[in-house]
């Protein structure tokens, strides 16, 4: 099907809206504890964010195609006797293993019950028992100290699912956790209640482009930033030089606090969750069906 210039400039636009704070800072050399963590632990590059795709399947047409001729992914077409590009099949086929990796993940993510009662405790136990030196953001201060953090952590039970923070766990936290946890068991235990399941979905989407449309990219990376805040706010830094109000998750409203706002974000994880699987899921099965009539 073919498409107009308006899908591309629209999202241009919103990323623009929603990158302005970032690249003004950026150029002035002034970090943000919060919002750098969108561009510095996830690589996609503000640049690459604001590139629309289509998406796998989809031929542009006209002055579309402009940008797109000599991408290294897409193929140059005819449709109706008029010249096009598309992603090529074979860009999508170098993919597939990815693609069914996604897929796998996805499905067996969502096919759990979340689970509510982490607290956010990844932040605390990524400094806990560190000093100054230690502290993963120390330009910014620890809201109750060193050791009333430390008091924190042991106080409550620390049950992260989600392979890529407990990595950044201190030694003395890691042995804490519920699980010790692996990249081979990571599908095994990713939750669908875990932020950062949540905010990966950003991830697997950019992992993906361009056969996955810059629509769904951009929806996922609006869930990863308002769940890096909800994040933040729960942890042990004090932000609120930054404007962010802390859920202190150390008492008992903080902890419920966290707990419905954590729900929220669930929820729409979950449909955003399902729009992925549903395009990586369609996708496998025509690659596979591709390879195994072509033999390529």
């Amino acid at each position: 099907m073919g498409l107009d210039r308006p899908p591309r400039d629209r999202h241009r636009t919103a990323v623009d809206e929603l990158l302005a704070g970032h690249l003004r800072r950026r150029a002035a050399r002034q970090p943000h504890p919060v919002h750098d963590f969108l561009f510095t632990y996830y690589n996609h590059r503000p640049n690459q964010l604001r590139r629309w795709h289509p998406g796998f399947g989809v031929v542009l047409v006209g002055d579309d195609t402009r940008d797109y001729r000599d991408h290294p992914s897409y193929t140059r077409v005819v449709v109706d006797g008029k010249p096009g590009v598309t992603v090529s099949r074979r860009a999508a086929l170098d993919r597939l293993g990815t693609v069914e990796f996604v897929r796998d993940l996805l499905a067996a993510t969502a096919s759990r019950p979340p689970q509510l009662g982490c607290f956010g405790l990844h932040e605390w136990a990524m400094v806990y028992r560190t000093d100054d030196d230690g502290v993963r953001h120390n330009a910014v201060p620890l809201r109750l100290g060193h050791a009333g953090t430390d008091a924190v952590l042991e106080s409550l039970q620390l049950r992260c699912s989600h392979y890529d923070a407990f990595r950044f766990f201190t030694p003395d936290a890691t042995p804490r956790n519920s699980d010790i946890l692996t990249r081979q068991t990571q599908i095994a235990r990713e939750q669908p209640g875990c932020l950062h399941a949540g905010m990966d979905l950003y991830k697997w989407c950019y992992k993906l482009s361009p056969l996955i449309d810059s629509d769904l990219l951009l929806e996922c990376f609006r869930h990863a930033r308002a769940a890096r805040e909800l994040d933040m706010r729960a942890s042990p830094y004090d932000l609120s030089d930054y404007g962010y109000s802390p859920i202190t998750i150390e008492t008992a409203a903080g902890r419920a606090q966290y707990v419905r706002e954590q729900s929220a974000l669930t929820t729409r994880a979950a449909a955003l969750r399902q729009e992925l699987l549903n395009r990586c899921t369609a996708l496998a099965a025509c690659l596979t069906d591709t390879r195994r009539t072509t033999g390529g």
